[in-house]
């Protein structure tokens, strides 16, 4: 494990904006309570953090902090017991139609082709449906999916799956894009390949992603910064920007600086959860 007695020369401040409702997203205090029969469970304490449009900003931390409830607040699938986020300006009460999300499952219509499934968001928000056959076309393509578009999703693999999910969350042409632990059920090595595929479209598409994951190595290879929670009632307890140019390349996870950010990573957590106990890859 990598033990930092000082910060290294390659860690960033980030800066919080003077006029914080002209961030793109801004996550204000926000807090999440649940009232039980046993009693409140605190599930965030506090989130306090701004990201700029087209940021790819990943949330990591121990299992069961309040990862993907604070997801949820950001998306509006879940309001905050206190505080406030804004997108764009405006404050987020329930799920916006210029939202994407990309779950753990890939959750796809059994009975739907790849292509029908990529466009069965814009069936539901009744838009016109050829006004996004291109776009759907441009975003198998991307993901060399286009050769599969008539399949069904049990003549799939599991990464497959995963990317015609993520097509599906890209059609509408979100402003944010939320992804909570896509890649976790996928084996090892589809995982790397999904990384790589994921950052390689993230060049093409480069729209604002929030990603929750339990890895270290595919926060920092995704994202421009890594936010660190602690365990639950969690808060914001580091905010690392990560300081590799895009486009992203396999080999960089090879580098000493990218093993040296991992350790960073992993001891912010250990601290936060209260344990140096190796928990996660």
């Amino acid at each position: 494990m990598t033990t930092m007695t000082s910060s290294p020369s390659w860690l960033q401040a980030t800066s919080v904006a003077a006029d914080r409702d002209a961030s793109y997203l801004s996550v204000q205090g926000a807090r999440k309570t649940y009232d039980t029969r046993n009693g409140q469970v605190h599930a965030v304490e506090s989130a306090d953090f701004d990201i700029d449009e087209g940021d790819f900003v990943s949330l990591v931390g121990p299992s069961g902090c309040g990862k993907s409830t604070l997801m949820s607040m950001i998306g509006g699938l879940e309001s905050p017991s206190a505080g406030r986020i804004r997108v764009g300006g405006s404050p987020v009460t329930a799920p916006r139609r210029d939202f994407g999300y990309v779950f753990q499952d890939a959750t796809l219509l059994p009975w739907k082709t790849v292509f029908d499934n990529v466009l069965f968001p814009i069936r539901t928000q009744k838009r016109p449906v050829a006004d996004y056959l291109a776009e759907a076309e441009r975003l198998l393509r991307l993901t060399d999916l286009w050769a599969f578009r008539d399949k069904r999703p049990a003549e799939l693999s599991g990464g497959m799956r995963q990317r015609v999910a993520i097509c599906r969350g890209l059609i509408n042409d979100p402003q944010l894009l939320m992804m909570d632990e896509p890649f976790s059920a996928l084996d090892a090595i589809t995982r790397d390949d999904m990384n790589l595929a994921l950052a390689q479209l993230w060049d093409q598409v480069h729209k604002t992603a929030v990603f929750i994951t339990h890895s270290i190595r595919e926060a920092v290879f995704l994202s421009d910064r890594v936010l660190v929670m602690n365990a639950r009632p969690s808060r914001i307890v580091a905010d690392i920007r990560v300081p590799f140019a895009r486009p992203r390349r396999a080999e960089m996870q090879e580098e000493p600086l990218f093993n040296e950010i991992c350790g960073f990573v992993r001891d912010k957590i250990h601290e936060g959860h209260g344990s140096r106990q190796p928990a996660f890859a």
